[in-house]
């Protein structure tokens, strides 16, 4: 019998003995000393290096009239050892500004970095990578997208940005899942939730006239 799962403890079971900042540069590192309880009671207290970034917003652009998928096509330094290249195909992504809702964001990145114009929006989920040494949550999104009218290669220059556009049938892109094309977590979730959504979406987005003037 299923039910509703609430977590024991909460913010209140956790202090922060010490914070500081170790680098501040792109992004920032700190190193955390905190107390929080356990489970068979008392406390332990820990100190961590933990990677500090901003709120970030994925999104996986889909266009359901042509059943096809674009992602885009960039280098990474974090896999800068990646056994096969380190360009990787991924969502479009950004990170949120103050002031900024995740929409915005979505928006605006899919501009920026693939000069696509988002339709429609659906939230899939709000997830935490690596919360193991890193602070980020990230926004996923489905975007609507006329396929058709995404190409080239985008990017803001002064942030050093060289991204390609990608076009994929979405069976294929499942089957990029199974082989390793796909291998960054972002981008097999939204894949993976398209695998479960596509007929919805198509009867869903298929059914609404958008305006491309």
């Amino acid at each position: 019998m299923s039910q509703d799962w609430n977590p024991l403890f909460n913010h209140n079971n956790v202090s922060i003995e010490e914070d500081t900042v170790i680098c501040d540069s792109f992004y920032q590192m700190r190193r955390l000393t905190v107390s929080h309880q356990r489970f068979e009671g008392g406390e332990a207290t820990i100190t961590r290096d933990l990677f500090w970034r901003p709120d970030a917003v994925c999104v996986l652009l889909f266009d359901p009239k042509e059943d096809a998928v674009v992602l885009i096509e960039q280098f990474r330094v974090g896999t800068i050892d990646h056994p096969r290249s380190p360009w990787l195909l991924e969502l479009v992504a950004g990170l949120v500004e103050p002031g900024e809702s995740p929409e915005q964001v979505a928006y605006r990145e899919a501009v920026e970095e693939a000069g696509a114009r988002i339709h429609c929006l659906e939230h899939i989920s709000r997830f935490t990578p690596s919360p193991g040494g890193a602070r980020e949550y990230i926004d996923l999104y489905c975007g609507c997208v006329d396929s058709r009218l995404i190409s080239g290669v985008h990017g803001l220059e002064d942030e050093g940005e060289d991204i390609k556009v990608q076009h994929f049938a979405s069976e294929q892109v499942f089957r990029m899942i199974q082989t390793g094309d796909i291998d960054n977590a972002p981008a097999i979730i939204a894949v993976q939730w398209l695998q479960l959504n596509k007929d919805r979406l198509c009867e869903k987005w298929n059914a609404k006239e958008f305006n491309e003037a």
